[in-house]
């Protein structure tokens, strides 16, 4: 390995939010777990003047650049700057693009920031987000039939979170708590149009989160049964024994990130779906 400090440098430039780069420069360089990537994120990159103060940074701190500039004159520039430093360049999209040049047989319109225009895909998703934070932790429960996905679980089962990425690809999602001695609304039980998911855990993982969150609140009381492991345990199996009743899909969320949990649940909507056509 070239690098002999521990980290690099990375360099993520786009003529928009940066937010499609990041993803895919993160997922790279996570790949590599003993080299960390020290990121600088060059957003709106659109004129010459606000290229070349990007190079002076390249020169600065050189390492590797990844970039999506749509404008072919600002490509060029930036390859050849990076040339002449001496460092790897790479466009992330032209492959792409090129491929489906090849494919479609037309070139693309190359605008820039196409994936943030303000269609009707995005009011979908700002929709979606401002459904789900009204319809968090069992509030508005009168309108959970409305959702596209509600979410079930004892605390601590990451519920608000995918409920959130979820929300960001245009899902519905309202989240039911399940806490012991408090009924769950009535609403829940007569769904028909809503996926209802439960999300559950190892006893260990969800004591474990709580603890941390107990002591981020500075409670006192940490023998309360909120850290029992037993009674953690017992919440588990009679939210397990509830979706087992109804039939609602489990997904184990112990081992599995935020991302991953949300694939799983738009997997099980899709083949939902499926289902119902083939009816």
């Amino acid at each position: 390995m070239k690098n002999r400090e521990g980290f690099f440098h990375l360099h993520m430039i786009s003529d928009a939010t940066g937010e499609t780069l990041i993803a895919v420069a993160r997922a790279a360089a996570a790949q590599y777990t003993e080299i960390r990537a020290l990121e600088h994120v060059h957003s709106m990159v659109r004129t010459t003047a606000q290229l070349d103060r990007v190079i002076a940074a390249l020169e600065e701190h050189p390492g590797i650049v990844l970039y999506t500039l749509v404008d072919g004159g600002l490509g060029e520039r930036l390859d050849e700057a990076c040339r002449r430093i001496g460092i790897p360049c790479a466009s992330v999209l032209e492959p792409v693009l090129q491929m489906l040049q090849a494919y479609l047989g037309a070139p693309g319109a190359r605008r820039m920031g196409a994936q943030h225009i303000l269609d009707a895909e995005y009011f979908r998703r700002i929709d979606a987000l401002n459904f789900t934070m009204i319809h968090d932790d069992g509030q508005l429960a009168g309108s959970l039939e409305e959702a596209d996905v509600v979410l079930v679980g004892v605390s601590r089962t990451s519920k608000t979170p995918t409920s959130v990425y979820l929300a960001n690809r245009g899902v519905k999602v309202a989240n039911v708590p399940v806490v012991p001695g408090i009924a769950l609304p009535r609403e829940l039980e007569g769904l028909k149009g809503p996926l209802v998911v439960g999300l559950t855990a190892s006893a260990d993982r969800i004591a474990h989160l709580r603890e941390n969150r107990v002591l981020s609140l500075n409670a006192a009381d940490h023998a309360s049964a909120y850290v029992d492991r037993a009674a953690i345990a017992a919440e588990i199996a009679f939210a397990r024994k509830l979706c087992i009743r109804h039939g609602w899909p489990i997904i184990d969320v112990t081992r599995r990130s935020i991302e991953e949990t949300a694939a799983a649940i738009i997997a099980f909507r899709d083949e939902r779906a499926r289902q119902a056509l083939a009816q």
